[in-house]
């Protein structure tokens, strides 16, 4: 992606304004739109000392930050210009030009310190510009990270030897000293140096504890503590002195060549070296987190407060677990409204539905999330999930009732119109009526599409048809019956008297039929007298006959028993 695709030019991040900080909408509009990882590369140097060319060359242009012809300081505040990171795809390399300290229009130098705690607080990488050498002034300059001991704690209280200042240092940006317009020899004691050991050499501690050594090793102590990956730069003169101010202007065959060199060694570094800006738990700074820090540290500074590393981390958490809840919800929303037909068949359906989408936001939120440790705002989407559930079933019901109600007026309106022509006030008219009705409802069963409403919105619009026109038809429905009383009662009378004579008739058919049974079960028990006695009869005789018999076989017996038995043979 080309740079003016980008960002065609830098804008003002934060203004400078009569010593209040204002950050700008519209650079926060472009961070808020940048996802990807950023290498956020920020300058310091007292004013009128060429930093913003070093940030041009960075973005790969002749012209772009502010340089200046003049004594005047140009650059207010801090400006910021984002550019696709040259060597890693996928990155953003974010500059940020700051305004000149020591600049002699300002009534005070407060701001100073501002500036330069905001550059170390929002860049991964922090290049520190000075002048000709690395001298006690610049050195003092920079003794303002002591200061940034206190504005960058995360704890109330630090001191230099305080275990917990490792967990500050952790996310401290790299350190680029840059010197410009170098013109010693980097030698020392006849032996040739490199700008990396000339700047170790300028921190080196003193032996001793008197308090002048105490005073000399005390900024050194805070540069080495806090900044312990460093590395150094220096620049010869660009060109001609009188060509200095037109430098944005001049090609590189109009330069030193030896500075074209080493501005190259010196972009090639930070392109190389670069690291992506870091925020506790090792989470990586893209365009909406970096713009959540600017306005967590700027509010802190404009408030009179310290800004503090640990809560510039929970507002981040806070600003981006936010933003996560929103995007899930709107994922929510957007599924359920391709997935969910209202009304729906079944409420288990439409529950089905919403745990679908429920899991999808969750995943949703989890992917976005920012350091949810203890699930707070899990849960809190939770909640909100919960609501869109309950408002999503009482909208279903809500359909599914207006649906059901459309229903039962389109079905039930011609009965509504024959009940008041009176279609039904005659004569067996109740009991077609009844079969009418039935005939609907299950014509109203049989529509699709109703919802769960559909017994519920039946009993109470079939109940309010009811009492809506009971008055009407039963009023016809006596008139009716008034007016055809006498023919009706006389038919009514001649069917009774006819039903009567034939109950009459049924009735002494009935006696009839009494009386021949009981006549004939009064022969029947004749009969079986007569056979029981003609029974007995003839078993007294036979009886007596086997007496008889009896008898005459023993009387034969007795004429041969006083002889032997020999002579009865």
């Amino acid at each position: 992606m080309a740079s003016e695709t980008y960002m065609p030019g830098p804008i003002c991040l934060i203004e400078n304004m009569e010593g209040q900080l204002v950050v700008k909408q519209e650079a926060l509009k472009i961070l808020s739109a940048i996802t990807q990882p950023m290498v956020v590369v920020a300058i310091v140097g007292l004013y009128r000392t060429g930093k913003s060319y070093l940030m041009n060359q960075l973005a790969g242009k002749k012209q772009g930050f502010s340089v200046g012809s003049t004594v005047q300081s140009h650059t207010k505040g801090i400006w910021m210009w984002c550019v696709p990171h040259p060597e890693k795809p996928g990155h953003t390399l974010v500059l940020l030009d700051t305004e000149g300290l020591g600049d002699v229009e300002k009534d005070d130098d407060k701001n100073d310190t501002q500036i330069f705690a905001l550059a170390i607080l929002l860049s991964s990488i922090f290049v520190y510009n000075t002048m000709n050498k690395i001298d006690q002034g610049a050195i003092d300059l920079l003794h303002n990270v002591t200061e940034l001991t206190n504005l960058l704690r995360a704890r109330k209280s630090l001191d230099l030897g305080d275990e917990d200042a490792d967990d500050i240092v952790s996310f401290f940006p790299d350190l680029v000293w840059t010197i410009r317009d170098f013109y010693l020899s980097l030698e020392i004691d006849g032996q040739l140096m490199t700008a990396d050991e000339y700047l170790e050499n300028s921190l080196k501690i003193k032996k001793g504890s008197d308090q002048r050594t105490q005073t000399f090793n005390l900024p050194r102590l805070c540069i080495q503590k806090f900044f312990p990956t460093k590395k150094c730069f220096v620049f010869d003169t660009p060109t001609h002195q009188k060509k200095v101010s037109q430098l944005e202007t001049l090609q590189d065959d109009e330069l030193s060549l030896e500075f074209v060199q080493q501005v190259a060694e010196f972009s090639s570094h930070i392109f190389t070296k670069s690291k992506i800006k870091i925020l506790p738990g090792g989470i990586k700074v893209n365009g909406p987190r970096l713009e959540s820090l600017v306005l967590t540290y700027v509010n802190a500074i404009n408030n009179g407060d310290l800004p503090c590393m640990e809560n510039a981390v929970l507002a981040l958490a806070q600003r981006e677990n936010a933003a996560a809840i929103k995007r899930a919800l709107a994922h929510y929303d957007q599924l359920m409204g391709q997935k969910v037909q209202l009304p729906t068949e079944t409420l288990q359906e439409l529950l089905d539905l919403h745990r679908a989408g429920e899991r999808e936001a969750i995943k949703i939120f989890t992917e976005n999330s920012f350091k949810d440790e203890d699930q707070s705002f899990q849960k809190e989407l939770k909640t909100l999930l919960d609501a869109k559930q309950n408002d999503i079933c009482k909208q279903n019901e809500e359909v599914s009732s207006d649906r059901c109600s459309a229903l039962l007026q389109d079905i039930f309106g011609p009965l509504e119109e024959a009940v008041k022509q009176g279609v039904y006030s005659k004569p067996g008219g109740h009991n077609l009526y009844l079969q009418k009705t039935e005939e609907l409802k299950a014509k109203y069963h049989q529509q699709p599409r109703k919802g769960i409403q559909v017994s519920l919105v039946l009993s109470i619009n079939y109940g309010n048809f009811w009492k809506q026109f009971s008055r009407v038809f039963c009023f016809v429905l006596f008139c009716f019956t008034f007016s055809s009383f006498s023919s009706e009662a006389r038919i009514k009378a001649e069917a009774a008297k006819a039903e009567a004579e034939r109950l009459q008739a049924i009735r002494r058919q009935k006696q009839q039929m009494m009386e021949e049974r009981e006549r004939l079960h009064r022969q029947q028990i004749r009969q079986m007298e007569i056979d029981k006695a003609n029974f007995q009869a003839q078993q007294q005789r036979e009886q007596e006959r086997r007496l008889q018999v009896l008898i005459n076989r023993c009387i034969s017996g007795l004429c041969f028993w006083p002889f032997p038995k020999r002579m009865r043979a």
